[in-house]
């Protein structure tokens, strides 16, 4: 089961702030674990919205909206991927999670499960996913 931990951006990091070497030896150290316990499939921190786009749609019509964007709680400044057993061990990797926040303040981390082909009715476009190693 692969689980997707999404930490919030903040005002501080979407105004181009960096972590602390404290915060980055405490995420370091984080990672280190679940590289060895084997359930680490990849962690990455992203660039500020203002560095971004959206496309929204409308029917086939398609527009961009370049960043920044305002509403910072709606946005993901990094993101940490692991792959256990259960969601009770997501879980508990979870709440080992370091505060992400760059002043040791409030912060918020967001976990979401990854759908599998598996969860899905068999059908010819799910062959196509699992072909090209999608959703595995």
């Amino acid at each position: 089961m692969k689980f997707m931990i999404l930490v919030k951006a903040t005002k501080d990091s979407e105004a181009g702030k960096m972590p602390t070497e404290n915060l980055f030896a405490e995420m370091a150290a984080y990672h280190e674990e679940l590289q060895k316990a084997g359930v680490l499939v990849d962690a990455s921190g992203l660039q500020r919205s203002e560095k971004g786009w959206r496309i929204r749609y409308d029917g086939q019509k398609r527009s961009v909206v370049d960043g920044p964007f305002a509403e910072t709680k709606e946005l993901v400044a990094g993101y940490t991927v692991i792959d256990v057993k259960s969601r009770e061990e997501a879980l508990a990797w979870t709440k080992r999670f370091p505060n992400p926040s760059l002043d040791g303040g409030q912060a918020e981390i967001e976990v979401r499960q990854y759908f599998e082909l598996e969860d899905f009715p068999q059908s010819e476009s799910i062959e196509r996913f699992r072909k090209i190693g999608v959703g595995q």
